[in-house]
């Protein structure tokens, strides 16, 4: 083969081959983008994928349209994204929740890790522990105290059995080697009523459903689960502050797609994500929902889920939460 056919032949290849792909990857996106989450319409998550994604759509030049498939503590939403074309064309909105039923469903239709490529985290923020305005749980010594003296006697108030509220509850007894006594209810939805009514001593539940209520003087927060005071309200002392040393739980949102999707379709989805969360606006209206705006790489994501499979599945073990079908 001379010089000419050798070129001809490798020109040949390339046209057969890159650059059809090129074109392709550089097409992407090339329709709108479907961003799933698994709660209410309007709620949190909603909200969050909406903020976000409507940011990142102004670079990417194509919407990212979210949809709600609600139902299963968030696990349908899970399995639609995990079995979609790993195109970039469907991102799932995850958050904590996601990785709590990985270890609280006895089989999932997809793999908690394994059946998704992490793009990013989106935001942190901690749960905080809750008593009316007139309790008599000053701290959460008193209430250590307590449940010391008279052990499975104080209650705890949360979403529901499984919940994340609950396994930080139960984490809160194992590390501080003592025996509450865990109230579900239907959702913060019922737990914060039950507080206000004095039906319970304490609750355990995200900012945004207690916030307006401390704000109001109704009730007062006696501590936050995260590893340093949430900036929101510095005043509160963490649970590791008030002698649970190493306590840290934060629940977390972040973006999935599928396994499989182009790594460089993830980076692409991971800068844009970075890029919407320093525009002010973005970074504002996540504080105001009790997050803090933070983005990381995809492995960095890869790793808190895995650590955090590891702890909660350890968690739901020693409490012996039955597992879900």
């Amino acid at each position: 083969m001379d010089r000419r056919d050798f070129m001809a032949g490798g020109l040949g290849a390339l046209l057969a081959g890159g650059i059809p792909a090129a074109a392709s990857a550089q097409a992407w996106p090339d329709r709108p983008i479907r961003a799933l989450q698994g709660f209410a319409a309007g709620g949190n998550a909603d909200a969050i994928a909406r903020l976000v994604g409507n940011e990142m759509a102004k670079g990417l030049g194509q919407p990212i349209v979210v949809e709600a498939v609600t139902g299963a503590g968030g696990t349908l939403a899970s399995a639609a994204v995990a079995r979609a074309a790993p195109d970039g064309h469907t991102m799932l909105l995850a958050t904590g929740g996601h990785v709590v039923a990985g270890a609280l469903f006895e089989k999932l239709p997809y793999e908690t890790i394994a059946s998704f490529e992490p793009v990013s985290t989106i935001t942190f923020f901690p749960f905080l522990l809750a008593v009316p305005a007139d309790s008599k749980f000053r701290n959460l010594g008193d209430v250590l105290t307590a449940a010391r003296a008279a052990p499975n006697t104080v209650g705890y108030g949360t979403a529901g059995v499984g919940s994340t509220h609950h396994l930080v509850g139960e984490l809160l007894a194992k590390m501080a080697n003592v025996r509450l006594m865990h109230v579900p209810y239907r959702g913060d939805a019922g737990s914060i009523p039950a507080l206000l009514g004095g039906s319970i001593p304490l609750v355990i539940a995200p900012p945004t459903a207690v916030l307006a209520h401390a704000r109001a003087g109704k009730v007062r927060i006696i501590a936050a689960t995260g590893p340093e005071r949430w900036a929101a309200m510095p005043e509160v002392p963490t649970v590791a502050e008030q002698g649970v040393a190493g306590y840290d739980v934060r629940s977390w949102a972040g973006w999935l797609v599928p396994a499989g999707t182009p790594a460089a379709i993830v980076q692409r989805l991971n800068a844009e994500t970075q890029k919407a969360l320093q525009v002010p606006a973005v970074k504002s209206r996540l504080e105001e929902m009790g997050g803090e705006a933070r983005g990381g790489t995809p492995q960095e994501m890869r790793s808190m889920m895995s650590a955090e499979l590891q702890k909660w599945t350890q968690v739901v073990a020693d409490a012996r939460i039955p597992r879900m079908g």
